[in-house]
């Protein structure tokens, strides 16, 4: 029952995500306002960052098995961008979702956006339950250092472990 849900979430998700971008660059030529599309630009930029950094973070410190998927890993890794949040490749997805909303400025987009944003927080709640069952005591420490979203609140709580040392 719980790979059918997987399954389930997964599939809404890739239509809502794929829709998501396939629409917000057919209808980039619509009008709209610049500067709300410069900050979706930006927001843009700062998911790549959410999303790319977790793949390198995995593989240096989360104990990946030789030719092994980054997303295999055997210890919990809580340096890098995971000091910051705890899911941050769902935050990219999140951030994505927010800039195409902002870029398209059209309703269908904002509609498909939401749609991804919420299945992006179930996934990460899914996630965050196989996470607790595969590093138990570990990863409840970590949940209450982390946040799993929030990387301002994630960002202010670095600076003041590393201004407390």
């Amino acid at each position: 029952m719980k790979d059918m849900r997987i399954i389930i979430l997964l599939t809404v998700l890739t239509i809502a995500a794929v829709g998501q971008i396939v629409l917000a660059f057919l209808l980039y030529a619509e009008p709209g306002h610049d500067l709300v599309r410069y900050v979706g630009w930006g927001v843009l930029c700062l998911s790549a960052v959410f999303g790319w950094l977790p793949i390198y973070h995995l593989k240096k410190w989360g104990g990946v098995p030789q030719r092994k998927s980054f997303i295999q890993t055997t210890v919990l890794v809580d340096r890098g961008v995971y000091a910051i949040v705890r899911h941050p490749q769902f935050l990219a997805g999140i951030l994505m979702g927010v800039a195409l909303v902002l870029i398209a400025q059209h309703w269908l987009v904002a509609v498909l956006g939401a749609i991804a944003i919420v299945t992006y927080d179930i996934s990460a709640f899914e996630e965050e339950k196989s996470s607790i069952a595969k590093l138990g005591d570990d990863y409840q420490r970590y949940r209450e250092l982390v946040p799993r979203f929030n990387f301002i609140l994630g960002a202010v709580r670095v600076l003041r472990r590393r201004s407390s040392r």
